[in-house]
């Protein structure tokens, strides 16, 4: 049975997402993380590649699958730009009990944005407006976008979202950077308040919420917000939905000690799922790239991580950072 969880919020509470990191945020990583830390009220997953396949088998879709997805509710992305195929998988997607899905119109990688998908799309309204016309009237579940302020100019989602206006979607996130910025620089606040006066949608801010100080700021800004996407931040600081949530303060051992467990359970879940060595500590090296920022002053360790040949030397290394 699939969790559903988006109650109706009065303007002081606030619902997060946990945003899709490919590589990262897959259904282990995220019942994994929901089983240790609280805040988080769903997740839209990594997109689901786009495939020519009627059916969809379980394996390409188990990342989305119910019983793989007990504890919190997902949301299923996808990246598709054929209106058949979309069309296809959205009823797959529909027929596995699901009411909600994403288009991704947001992904920066350029292996996906130079095929015009993603953010990539972004240049090109006329073709965003008819891959809409054609595939909403036959949708039977809610469709949410997840986008950027453009991919080289925010003047191209500016132009964008009046004309999505007339359009029956659930919600927009909006990632405040440009597609071509993939993830460096500033976000860009102000033009997600310039969005919000011109789209008649609800708008979820996503983008560099990375402390309880960022998002108290955003949300002093956007009093009417109450939705939010959180990615990097929630895996440099696990604890970081819960401090917005205002949920009570441990101290640092109990804090330490959560994040141990945390990373135990996941490294062995992990190591039972991947087929060898390598395959997990790629998984787990990736993970560390956000995850040693939970260790302040402990940056250079992850050195020793990336060095790591063997899952002893690995396990040597994370030893030395939660024991010192």
């Amino acid at each position: 049975m699939i969790p559903t969880h988006d109650p109706d919020l009065s303007p002081t509470d606030h619902y997060l997402y946990l945003a899709p990191i490919r590589g990262v945020t897959d259904a282990l990583f995220r019942n994994t993380f929901y089983r240790h830390f609280d805040g988080i009220d769903s997740a839209i997953a990594p997109f689901i590649n786009p495939q020519r396949k009627a059916l969809f088998s379980e394996k390409m879709l188990s990342d989305i699958l119910p019983q793989n997805n007990t504890i919190k509710p997902v949301i299923p992305q996808l990246l598709h730009t054929s209106p058949e195929d979309f069309l296809t998988l959205a009823k797959r997607i529909a027929d596995l009990g699901f009411t909600h899905i994403n288009w991704n119109l947001g992904c920066p990688a350029p292996m996906v944005t130079r095929k015009k998908r993603g953010s990539g799309l972004l240049p090109y309204p006329d073709e965003i407006i008819s891959f809409l016309d054609r595939v909403i009237p036959e949708l039977t579940i809610k469709l949410s976008l997840k986008t950027r302020l453009g991919f080289t100019d925010k003047n191209e989602l500016l132009q964008l979202l009046p004309l999505l206006n007339d359009f029956p979607l659930k919600e927009i996130i909006v990632h405040t950077r440009l597609g071509n910025q993939l993830y460096r620089g500033k976000t860009d606040p102000k033009s997600f308040g310039t969005c919000r006066k011109i789209s008649k949608h609800t708008l979820v801010y996503n983008g560099d919420i990375n402390s309880r100080t960022d998002f108290i700021s955003l949300a002093d800004q956007f009093p009417e917000v109450n939705r939010w996407m959180i990615g990097r931040g929630i895996l440099m600081n696990p604890f970081l939905a819960e401090e917005i949530k205002g949920l009570p303060e441990e101290s640092g051992a109990k804090r330490r000690e959560r994040l141990y467990s945390f990373h135990k359970d996941l490294y062995n879940g992990y190591d039972e799922k991947l087929s060898g060595p390598g395959h997990l500590l790629g998984r787990m090296k990736q993970f560390w790239l956000y995850f040693i920022s939970a260790f302040p002053g402990k940056e250079k360790a992850i050195k020793k991580i990336k060095k790591s040949t063997s899952t002893d030397q690995y396990i040597d290394s994370v030893k030395q950072i939660f024991n010192s």
